[in-house]
């Protein structure tokens, strides 16, 4: 049906306690441990340095890509004006 899929959900425990949920499109388990483990660890100190060294890079790679496609799209634009004929 439109709309349906799978999804694969992780939880994790820090050893401090703290806990992170993930859940990924799909069927893979380790994705979805890794989201948790991202997660819980943006909860903690360490949040700033998860940030710079995970985080920031796969934001730059969504940048380019949605950069990308957007220029794909924009070679393809037509541009429609309208002229008047003169015969009024």
């Amino acid at each position: 049906n439109l709309g349906e899929m799978s999804v694969t959900r992780a939880s994790v425990r820090l050893a401090d306690g703290t806990i992170g949920h993930g859940y990924v499109q799909g069927r893979d388990r380790t994705h979805a441990l890794h989201a948790a483990l991202i997660d819980a660890l943006m909860q903690t100190d360490a949040a700033g340095q998860v940030d710079r060294a995970i985080l920031s890079p796969l934001r730059a790679a969504a940048a380019d890509r949605q950069t990308a496609r957007a220029a794909k799209a924009a070679a393809t634009k037509v541009d429609f004006f309208t002229m008047v004929r003169g015969e009024d």
